[in-house]
Order: C-alpha cells, then sequence, then structure tokens
C-alpha cells in the first residue's frame, strides 16, 4: 500500500515557488490549453533543481515515489497562484493533470551509479531515481489502468490517496488503518465521483551492443510508461528514461517459476533518433579538415586516396573496395520527387568474392565506422532478426524489432547474405527502397522505418562463372541485385605480380611496429594513429551533416548519357539496368563530392561515380577491362590517372545525342 500522507506544506510551498520562478511561460501554456482532460508534462532539468534547491533535489533524488507525486500537486498549486490572471480569458482552467518530468542528462546524476548500463542494474538501485539508456526492441499495446483511489475515513472523514502497486500487477490495495494522527480507524469509503484511470503502456529497451564487449549478451529491462509518455517511442528508437526502479511479480504460466522481476516506472523519456545525425565534432578538428584539403588543393585525388587508406588499413590495396565503403557510409542526398514520394539517399553495397578475400573484415570495420551498427548473418537470422515479428509476452502479443530496424539511421552488415531464408528475402525488398517495413502480424498492423545502410556479403555458388549473370551466380534474384547500389566482384584469380606484393605487404606488418607504418601517410592524416577509425569516422559523420551536393550540368550530361549507353547495351545486366542505376549513379556522386569536401557535384565525381558502376558491371558498356576489383591498387599519381580515365570515358559518351557540347578537347 502506499498511501499519501499530510503535505508537507513547507515542501509544498518550495515545489510551487521553485515552478513559479523557473517554469512560469510554461504554466501559463498549461492554463490556457483547451482540454482539461488531458494531461500535461512540465519539464524540469535536475541541474537547475539542484542549484536553486540543493536539499530538495536530495529528496527527490533519494524518495522520488513520495516526493514526485508531491511536485506534481505543486504544479496544480501553482497554477492556482497564477490563476488570476487569466480566468478572464476564453479556455483558461487550471489543468487537474500535470506531471513534473524530471530531466536529469547533464546534471551530477549522469554517473555510473545513478546511470548505470541496464546490465549493471542492481537491487541497490530500487526506490532511487535512476536513469538507463538502450534501444526499444519490444513495444506493447496502450491500455487503460485504474489509477488512483481516495478514501474516506468514516471516523474522523479524513480524505487520503491510495495509489496501485506495480508488485501486484498495478491493484490498489484498501487500506488497513487510517493515516491521520491521533485516528486509528479501520473504517472507510471510496470517493466515487473522484475515480481515475490513465493510460498506460510497456516496452522493453535494451543496452546497445556496440558498448558491450565480445562474448557479452546485451540485457534488457521492462518499462512502464504512463499517461503523457504513451506511444511516443516505438521498436527501434533510441533513448534516455529516467524513472524509479521497483519490482513485480512474473507472469503467473503453468509449469514456469513465478519471480520478482525488476522493471522501471518512466518519469521521463527522450527519443534520441533526431541527436544521431548531430554533429558534436570540436571546431579545432574542423579546422583540420579544412587545412588537410587546403594542403591538397592541387591534387585532391592524392589527398582523397590518403582517407580511403585509412579504411581496413591491415588490407593491402583493394583501392575500388575501399572507395565503395567510403562512398556506401557517407551516401548522397535524401529529397522528396514531385510526386511527395521520399527517393533514399543511403547506398547499399554488396560484396560478392571467394573466401579470403577480406568481405568480412569490411564488414566489421564499416561497423565501426558508423556510429550505430548491427551486425548479422542471413542464415543465423530469424525473420526476428532481420525483419521483425511479434512475439507473446503475458498472454499480450508484441512486436519485436529485427536486425533492419535496430539499425535505423545507421548501417545494417549482413554477412552470407546468399542464405537467407525466402520470406526474409520478400521482406528486405521494402525495407532496402522504400525503407520501412510493413508488418501484419497477430492482429498487429504498422508500419516501421528502416532508414538504414545494407552492407552485404555473399560468396559465389561454385566457381564463379563469367559467362553467366550475377544473378546465376550469387543465386540472388535480380530485383533485389537491382537495389544495390554497387555490387563488387572478388575474385581470386591467380596472379604471380600480385601475389608476390601482397605476400611481401603481410611479412613486414608482421615484422615491424604499429607505430612506424605508413609514416608519411600518417603525417599526412594526421590527426591520429592511422590504424583507428576514430578520424575516418569523424569525417564521414562531419561531410554527411554539413554538405547537400548540388549536381552541375556538366555531371547531369554525364550521368544522363552513361545511362543511355548502358541501357543501348543492356543484354547481360538486364537485372540491374534500371532507373534505380540513374539514382544510384546520383547517390554515389553526391558521396564522393562529400567526400571531397564539397557542396557542389563536379564532372570529377560524375565519371568516379561511372567508374564504380563500371567495375559493379559484370560486363563493361565503356571501359574495355574493368579489371579484378581485387588487384586494384593505390596509384602514384591518382590524378594524371584520372585524367586518362577521364578522356576514355568522355570520347566513348560522346556518340550520345545532347553530349556533344562536351568539349573533349579541354580536358
Amino acid at each position: 500500500m502506499v498511501a499519501v500522507m499530510e503535505n508537507d506544506s513547507g515542501r509544498d510551498k518550495e515545489m510551487a515557488a521553485y515552478l513559479i520562478k523557473f517554469h512560469l511561460e510554461h504554466l501559463k501554456t498549461i492554463i490556457l490549453s483547451s482540454d482539461p482532460r488531458l494531461h500535461y508534462p512540465l519539464h524540469i532539468d535536475f541541474a537547475e533543481l539542484m542549484d536553486d534547491n540543493p536539499p530538495l533535489a536530495h529528496l527527490i533524488f533519494s524518495q522520488p515515489t513520495e516526493y514526485i507525486p508531491l511536485f506534481d500537486e505543486s504544479a496544480i498549486w501553482a497554477q492556482k497562484v497564477i490563476y488570476d490572471d487569466f480566468k478572464k480569458l476564453e479556455n483558461a482552467s487550471v489543468k487537474a493533470f500535470v506531471h513534473v518530468r524530471i530531466n536529469v542528462c547533464g546534471s551530477p546524476l549522469e554517473c555510473p551509479e545513478t546511470f548505470p548500463s541496464i546490465g549493471r542494474v542492481r537491487v541497490k538501485h530500487r526506490g532511487i531515481l535512476l536513469t538507463l539508456k538502450g534501444t526499444v526492441i519490444r513495444s506493447g499495446a496502450v491500455k487503460m489502468i485504474e489509477g488512483e483511489k481516495i478514501y474516506e475515513c468514516r471516523v474522523c472523514k479524513h480524505r487520503f490517496k491510495i495509489y496501485p502497486e506495480v508488485e501486484t500487477r498495478n491493484s490498489v490495495s484498501r487500506p488497513t488503518f487510517c493515516p491521520s494522527q491521533n485516528c486509528e480507524s479501520t473504517r472507510f469509503q471510496i470517493v466515487e465521483d473522484k475515480k481515475i484511470c490513465h493510460d498506460y503502456q510497456e516496452i522493453k529497451i535494451q543496452e546497445s551492443t556496440q558498448v558491450l564487449g565480445v562474448g557479452a549478451i546485451p540485457r534488457s529491462v521492462p518499462v512502464i510508461l504512463k499517461d503523457d509518455l504513451v506511444d511516443i517511442v516505438k521498436a527501434g528508437d533510441d533513448v534516455i528514461v529516467t524513472g524509479v526502479l521497483t519490482a513485480k511479480w512474473s507472469s503467473d504460466m503453468r509449469d514456469v517459476r513465478c519471480d520478482l522481476e525488476p522493471v522501471l516506472v518512466a518519469n521521463y523519456v527522450r527519443r534520441m533518433n533526431e541527436l544521431k545525425s548531430d554533429i558534436d565534432i570540436p571546431d579545432d578538428i574542423i579546422m583540420k579538415f579544412k587545412q588537410f584539403w587546403s594542403d591538397f588543393k592541387d591534387t585532391p585525388l592524392k589527398g582523397r586516396n590518403a582517407i580511403l587508406q585509412a579504411i581496413c588499413p591491415q588490407i593491402f590495396g583493394l583501392f575500388t573496395v575501399k572507395l565503395a565503403v567510403a562512398l556506401t557510409l557517407i551516401g548522397g542526398v535524401q529529397h522528396v520527387d514531385a510526386s511527395g514520394t521520399k527517393v533514399r539517399g543511403e547506398s547499399h553495397l554488396l560484396l560478392v568474392g571467394d573466401p579470403g578475400t577480406g568481405k568480412s573484415q569490411f564488414l566489421k570495420f564499416a561497423a565501426k565506422l558508423s556510429n550505430r551498427s548491427v551486425i548479422t548473418t542471413g542464415l543465423g537470422s530469424t525473420s526476428a532478426g532481420l525483419t521483425v515479428t511479434a512475439v507473446k509476452d503475458g498472454g499480450e502479443w508484441m512486436l519485436e524489432a529485427g536486425a533492419l530496424v535496430l539499425a535505423d539511421g545507421g548501417l545494417c552488415c549482413i554477412d552470407e547474405f546468399d542464405s537467407m531464408r525466402e520470406h526474409d528475402r520478400a521482406t528486405i525488398h521494402e525495407a532496402m527502397e522504400q525503407q520501412t517495413i510493413s508488418v501484419a502480424k497477430a492482429g498487429l498492423v504498422t508500419t516501421l522505418s528502416t532508414r538504414t545502410i545494407v552492407f552485404g556479403a555473399t560468396n559465389p555458388k561454385g566457381q564463379y562463372d563469367p559467362d553467366q549473370s550475377l544473378s546465376v551466380n550469387t543465386t540472388l534474384s535480380g530485383p533485389l541485385l537491382s537495389r544495390f547500389d554497387i555490387v563488387l566482384v572478388l575474385l581470386d584469380t591467380k596472379n604471380p605480380e600480385w601475389d608476390a606484393v601482397v605476400s611481401s605487404h603481410i611479412l613486414s606488418e608482421a615484422q615491424q611496429d604499429k607505430g612506424n607504418h605508413d609514416e608519411n601517410l600518417s603525417n599526412i592524416w594526421s590527426l591520429t594513429m592511422l590504424r583507428r577509425a576514430d578520424v575516418t569516422s569523424r569525417y564521414i559523420r562531419f561531410v554527411k551533416g554539413y554538405f547537400r551536393p548540388v549536381l552541375t550540368k556538366e555531371a547531369e550530361k554525364a550521368i544522363s548519357s552513361y545511362y543511355q549507353l548502358q541501357r543501348r547495351s543492356a543484354t547481360h545486366n538486364a537485372a540491374r539496368t534500371t532507373v534505380r542505376m540513374l539514382e544510384s549513379l546520383i547517390r554515389l556522386a553526391q558521396a564522393h563530392a562529400r567526400l571531397m569536401f564539397r557542396n557542389e557535384v563536379t564532372r570529377l565525381d560524375a565519371i568516379t561515380a561511372i567508374l564504380c558502376i563500371e567495375s559493379s558491371m559484370t560486363t563493361s558498356a565503356i571501359v574495355d577491362s574493368v579489371g579484378n576489383a581485387l588487384h586494384s591498387n593505390f596509384t602514384e599519381n591518382p590524378d594524371q590517372e584520372y585524367a586518362k580515365q577521364e578522356r576514355l570515358i568522355l570520347e566513348k559518351l560522346s556518340c550520345i545525342d545532347g553530349f556533344q557540347e562536351i568539349n573533349i578537347a579541354e580536358v
């Protein structure tokens, strides 16, 4: 039984005075709101409260179950204090349902003791104001539960509230004695005209796998949301929840032991989705980025290659793959067409290669570069592991998010991509192109967001046959392959010269110290050690948030002409030469402009995007010999090499009508 005794009038006045002093405008907004039946939140910062009234802040932290309801009542009393100034206005009224929501972020409570990881929640955290951070993996339906009951003593006529208990599944116990002083009556009656109900929802949050070590199992905890907090988060959202840790009895199922389970009763919920793309890069680092490109203004492609060499540096060469990984992680600009349909800006990459070509290493390194990533395998994932499923918990159906939903706004790496079940292959079509997953399971019909980059890796079925199409070699359907912007084939062919270079590189790596590796390159990209992903990750996050490149006329002509040329010669690659190729070219060109630290897509970016698509095709429409992407290496003079490639491509494209305006002699 949780009973609210006679209010401490001193504390009540302190709380009301604090709200009037610091949150007067918010109180005015609540008073002038039209609907008196709604529940209104009143957000306060714990750091501000601690500066103004440290004893009160300590009481709220140490005894939240007693003082947070008192704070809610003080908000009602504060409304009454200032109501006289507004009572003549239309719709002005004192709202009875106001809830003080306490934000502890940025306060002294943001410490390991009161802000632990979900896996470290223990009994010692019970009863204090606790904050947990995690990802919503399950969301239940919104229910209506009975709220506090008001009892009246038949002897002394004292009225008091009894709140529902979580341990007894939100039931309200009848009081055993009168809380009033000098009254020991056990006779009570319920005040019927004051019956109150609340919205109620249960979700489950799980700690992020990126903060866990290898072999650690991510833990989860149920969270109870009430009133204005319900339905503000969904499966896949990153959240910070502040509340009170308590316990409740598990569901009474046959042959299952009934235990007390920890549960967090939320007071404040903050969605972190909109903060994922925020740039928290110091100004001095940004100045170093600008200085870096200032040093390479005459040889920009040499500067670009210095950045690319920091991607998976333990693997020698593979310039084409590293460029494709960088462009995929950076991505293009999402836009809305004339009909209002969103065109995705995220690119997708598929590596098809023989064993031992470094596919999994690229997957793991790309996950390090992304601020949010999920790694899974096609064969080891159920339908819940990749998309979403409906699970039954305590007699209620809930949605449980899979890898694509949990990676929303980040990167989803799928190894053994060809081993997915047929059901998952059908579902992933929508997730990759429309960036949503439509669910209709167990009566739950909804749509979840999957704005994620898909990075897949797979082995060819048996020996790769160049005479057959990519769809036959990988057993992946044409519609699925067309959704990938780049598909690189890495064939482990026998090349004595390449084998000698790679073996020398691996042996030299084993002999020399890490600090002496590529000293010249380390001086170029000298913000941190070359082997660490910190700088490259920061750079990718900065250019994604800072630049929104726009295509120039020259870039448009090059992309359009190449697309027309591919359509004319699309016999072997008919599954990939669709309108999606044109969108892929635009995304890759925009990504390369971002990589080059520009807000304008030039002809250089368009030609680079064309070369990436050429490497992605099993038969080329422009370049006579694309070569094996596995044997592609960094050149000493990339700017001179690019000039040759540009001249060759422009000569091939000059046969397209409308492209003659480009003067090839200028190149």
